[in-house]
């Protein structure tokens, strides 16, 4: 009789703790610190990084992360060496985060050489269908997913804005990088109003430094009344600081795909505000932490467009901006 009860007892005691067990590993998993990898192709003094990424770390703030207590955040800033940014990839896929917030082709790419597991959400991307890096916008069926850097239709836009800072100008220098397929779609949007403003638009290629140079020199040489359109590549952002310099140099008025640009001494730019897309990838990365696969979120194209004007530029380069254009215009740089 004793022995039947004991018996019972045991049973329903090891019943009882079979089924408390996966409710007590749930609560550890929901109670662990949970590890968020951030990937950046830039160098740690970039002013336009840090803006970005401190606006990402707002987000998790907001959405309830905060680093070092309920999550804890490794940063890698890999300047904008290929090499660089391949070695901390392999480090970070190793360490297998939970999410790795990556910026663009340049980081991203790398990153899906050696993982196809660690979900990566990407802030700004040019082109994910045309790299690979997802099957379809709609459903991106692989381990990255996050935002798109612009529609390819808004890059008529640039000669437009170009035309109205300077109404003389007929030829157009565009710097693409030929071996991106985002490349050769936003020179096409650009060629398809061209005719329509008057403007003879060129393919200059940008890969590295001194073909940047070369191209622009050559340009110049053969231009009158010349302008530069840079639209979104990975060779431009890493190239930003040289581009500008030979703009000044030639005294090419030009616009720009992003802010920094502009910020930084370029004449104007147009673009993804990529401060709201690194604040929007907060939410992404939240709802990974919570269980959700990037393989089911769908990559959105941007909802906020900025338009920022450098009138201190615009003076060296003897434009007059029209006023109609400054009351568009999101931030003047004075």
């Amino acid at each position: 009789m004793h022995f039947h009860q004991w018996n019972r007892r045991d049973f329903i005691t090891l019943v009882g703790g079979a089924a408390a067990w996966p409710v007590a590993a749930r609560a550890q998993q929901a109670d662990r610190v949970r590890r968020v990898a951030i990937l950046l192709p830039a160098a740690a003094n970039d002013l336009a990084f840090q803006t970005r990424l401190a606006a990402f770390l707002q987000g998790l703030k907001q959405l309830g992360w905060f680093n070092g207590r309920n999550v804890s955040i490794d940063t890698r800033w890999a300047t904008a060496n290929a090499a660089e940014i391949r070695r901390h990839a392999a480090e970070l896929a190793a360490l297998a985060p939970d999410v790795i917030l990556a910026h663009a082709t340049p980081a991203v790419g790398p990153l899906l050489q050696v993982t196809r597991t660690v979900p990566i959400v990407f802030p700004v991307i040019v082109d994910p269908v045309g790299a690979g890096f997802v099957e379809s916008l709609a459903r991106p069926g692989g381990n990255a997913t996050g935002f798109t850097a612009f529609e390819y239709g808004m890059s008529g836009k640039w000669l437009e804005l170009l035309k109205e800072m300077m109404p003389s100008v007929i030829r157009v220098a565009v710097l693409r990088d030929p071996e991106l397929a985002s490349g050769t779609g936003q020179f096409g949007a650009i060629q398809a109003v061209a005719p329509l403003l008057g403007v003879d638009v060129s393919p200059v290629n940008v890969r590295d430094a001194g073909e940047i140079e070369r191209a622009v020199s050559a340009y110049v040489r053969s231009a009158n009344g010349g302008g530069l359109i840079v639209p979104a590549s990975a060779a431009a952002t890493s190239h930003r600081n040289l581009i500008i310099t030979l703009a000044a140099r030639h005294k090419l008025p030009a616009v720009y795909f992003d802010r920094a640009f502009a910020a930084t001494g370029g004449l104007s730019s147009y673009g993804a505000d990529q401060i709201d897309q690194y604040r929007r990838a907060a939410g992404y990365v939240d709802r990974i932490l919570k269980g959700e696969k990037p393989a089911d979120l769908p990559v959105q194209a941007p909802t906020k467009y900025e338009l920022v004007i450098n009138l201190k530029t615009a003076k060296a380069l003897g434009l007059t901006v029209p006023d109609t254009l400054l009351a568009r215009t999101d931030e003047v740089i004075e």
